[in-house]
This record gives structure tokens, C-alpha cells and sequence, in this order.
């Protein structure tokens, strides 16, 4: 009799997992931010280290989660109780260099539990012939900044302290981590017969891979760190400013509810091409056509592809590293970290020396999107391939 939990269980529990690393771990910072300068008098460049901070620590967590000599299930448990844990001490502690340890910490954390909460679910989910349910697990990302979000603009609205806001999100993390317990022991599971031969696409392998992904990570931040700018300048109605948070992650978290239904109609590949083809799109808009509607556009396209994105490249990396998946995932997640970190240093370089403006960072995230969108017309390496990997064959690659 098989150990493992039901799909639907380790699903949910996946759900979970990246509701608190990403919900809360990562980007429960970007509600919290007006609130900690109302009351703790937090400047705008303090904010911004903070925020630095935790793309570091993203970024060197990616990079460690391929080569500690921890298993999955470890990895998850101790990134999930060090989330929890720095969300507290963000509201525990009054020290600004203290914040910035604690995000750093935070986004080390946060990319050990999508690492390895990729590989459990979907590992487990392949060879259960359930692969429809990484949808639901991805979804959690989504679902997390919705939550968090809501729960900040309650905070704000009763008058409750950034601090005890930190405090009441730690607490909600902490129980998260005892919801996933389906995770902590069951083994992953074991490719198929059928999934395990080696079929190689036409062209390119891991770089290729790497590259396209890390390109996605320099598209992704440059609207996701302007746009909020540019549309608090245009919305005069501070709580249809909050709610569009929350909209933005219950966006993420139905994209890709959708996607896992069209992977039984499409390839990964072509999925991936024609969502990072609409965040281009949506990206390009503001720029082209400056004001409220383009700006909402633009949240659209990227809050509904970025996701799935997000979810197609961990199940490339699944059918392309067979048994190194994992640290395939690894790697992929330090190659967006980095372009990440590079986007906004990038344009800040060409903002000084050359003036660049807001406009011109959108061109520049849409040229980096359109230039992944290149790399995706050729057909990836793969170990495994089919449905169960996540995705109908990519016929090109017979």
C-alpha cells in the first residue's frame, strides 16, 4: 500500500506551502510598505533596501537550494519555519538594519520552499497521472498575495499597527506550516516506465532554458516595481489602490487554475510563448498609450501570465533534468532571481547617465520579454515527456 497522500491532498497542501513562502515570505512586504511609513516613519530609500534585501536573499537561496545536502522535504519544512519566523521578528523587532536581516533571511526561505515544493508536488503528481493539479498548487502564489493583501487593508482600516500586522501574518505562517504536513514525509514519486526514456527536442538544452527564464525575471520586475507608481499618481481613491493587491494575486492564482486545463489541449512550450507574448504586450502598453486604462491593461496581462510562467518553467524543468529536476528548478529560480536584481539596477544605471524614463523601462521589459519569446520557437531538451509531465508532446520535437 502506498504511503503517499491523495492528489488532492498533496495539492492542496503545495497550495499551501506557496501561499506562505511567496503570499507572505515574499511580497506581503508591498502592502505592508505605506502602512510601516505611516507609523514607523520608514523612508522611501529604507524601503527600498528592504525590498533589495529580499531579492537578495531570493536569489542566494535559489543558488544554495541546488546544493544542500538536504532532501526536499527538508528543505520545505526549514524555509517554511524560517518565513514564519522572520514575518514575526518583523513586527517583534523596531531596528531597520534587524528588518533587513529578517527579509534577507526571508527570501533565502521563500525560494528554498518553491524549490522544493516544485519537486515534491510535481514529481508525486507525474506519476500519479495527475499533473491537471500543479494548477492548483501554483495557484497558491496567487492566492497568498490575495489573502495577505486583504488582510493588510483590514489591518490599515481598523487602525491596527504595521507591527501587529507582521505579528498576525507571522501567526497565519506559522499555522501554515502545519498544514503541510502531507509533504513532510511521503517519498516523491518515481517516473513511469513510459515517462522515463530520453526524447531530445531539435535544438538548445539547459542554457537555452536558463536563459529564456532568466529573461522572463528582467521583464517581470520592471512593470511589477514602476507601474504601482504610476498608478497611485492616478488614482486619487486610496482604497481602490489597495484592492487592486489583492486583484492582482487573485488574478495570478486563476491563471493558473486555466492553464492546467489548457495544457491538455497545448504543449508547455506553446503556453509558455503565448503567455510571455501577452505580458509583452500588456507590458508595452502604458508606454505606448499612457493613462489609467493602459495601466490596468497592463496589471491584467502580467498578473495573469506571470504565474504561469512561473508554473510551465518548474514542469519544464521537471521533463528536461529528469533525476537532477530538482536542482534544474534551482537553477531556473536563481535565473530569474538574477534578472530580477538586474532589471531596476539596469535602468537605474541608464536613468542617471543617460535619463532614461519610467516609459523606457517598460520598452526595455518588453524588448527582454520578446527576446525570451525567440529562445521559446525551438523545442527544449526532455526527459520526460507526454500528459503526465505536464503538457501535451511537443510534436515539433518528434
Amino acid at each position: 500500500m502506498s504511503n503517499n497522500p491523495p492528489v488532492r491532498t498533496l495539492a492542496w497542501a503545495g497550495l499551501v506551502a506557496l501561499a506562505v513562502a511567496m503570499g507572505i515570505g515574499r511580497f506581503a512586504f508591498t502592502p505592508l510598505l505605506p502602512m510601516m511609513q505611516e507609523d514607523m516613519g520608514l523612508g522611501l530609500a529604507q524601503g527600498g533596501w528592504l525590498a533589495s534585501a529580499n531579492y537578495l536573499g531570493y536569489f542566494a537561496g535559489a543558488l544554495t537550494a541546488a546544493y544542500l545536502p538536504w532532501s526536499a522535504s527538508t528543505l520545505l519544512r526549514a524555509g517554511l519555519l524560517l518565513v514564519a519566523a522572520t514575518t514575526a521578528l518583523m513586527g517583534w523587532t523596531q531596528v531597520w538594519s534587524a528588518w533587513v536581516a529578517w527579509r534577507s533571511i526571508a527570501g533565502i526561505a521563500s525560494a528554498w520552499v518553491l524549490v522544493a515544493t516544485a519537486s515534491l508536488c510535481l514529481t508525486r503528481l507525474a506519476a500519479a497521472g495527475a499533473s491537471r493539479n500543479a494548477g492548483l498548487v501554483f495557484a497558491g502564489v496567487g492566492g497568498g498575495i490575495a489573502l495577505a493583501g486583504l488582510l493588510c487593508m483590514a489591518a490599515d482600516l481598523m487602525g491596527l499597527s504595521s507591527a501587529r500586522t507582521w505579528l498576525m501574518l507571522g501567526a497565519l505562517a506559522a499555522a501554515g506550516l502545519l498544514a503541510t504536513y502531507p509533504l513532510w514525509k511521503a517519498p516523491a514519486g518515481t517516473p513511469s516506465p513510459e515517462q522515463a526514456p530520453c526524447r531530445e527536442g531539435n535544438g538548445g538544452g539547459h542554457p537555452r532554458l536558463l536563459l529564456c527564464y532568466g529573461l522572463f525575471g528582467f521583464g517581470y520586475i520592471l512593470p511589477a516595481t514602476f507601474l504601482p507608481a504610476q498608478a497611485r499618481a492616478l488614482l486619487d481613491d486610496q482604497t481602490l489602490f489597495n484592492l487592486a493587491w489583492p486583484l492582482f494575486g487573485l488574478a495570478a492564482a486563476v491563471s493558473t487554475l486555466i492553464c492546467s486545463s489548457l495544457l491538455q489541449r497545448f504543449s508547455r512550450r506553446q503556453l509558455w510563448l503565448a503567455a510571455q507574448l501577452l505580458m509583452a504586450a500588456g507590458v508595452a502598453l502604458p508606454a505606448l498609450a499612457p493613462g489609467l486604462a493602459s495601466i490596468v491593461a497592463a496589471a491584467v496581462c502580467v498578473g495573469g501570465t506571470f504565474m504561469m510562467v512561473t508554473m510551465l518553467g518548474m514542469q519544464q524543468a521537471q521533463a528536461s533534468g529528469g533525476p537532477r529536476g530538482q536542482a534544474l528548478m534551482a537553477s531556473l529560480t536563481a535565473a530569474f532571481a538574477g534578472g530580477q536584481l538586474a532589471g531596476p539596477v539596469f535602468f537605474s544605471l541608464l536613468n542617471e547617465h543617460l535619463g532614461a524614463t519610467l516609459e523606457s523601462s517598460l520598452y526595455m521589459a518588453c524588448a527582454a520579454l520578446l527576446a525570451g519569446c525567440l529562445l521559446l520557437l525551438k523545442p527544449f531538451q526532455e526527459h520526460a515527456a507526454g500528459p503526465e509531465a505536464g503538457g501535451l508532446p511537443d510534436q515539433s520535437a518528434r
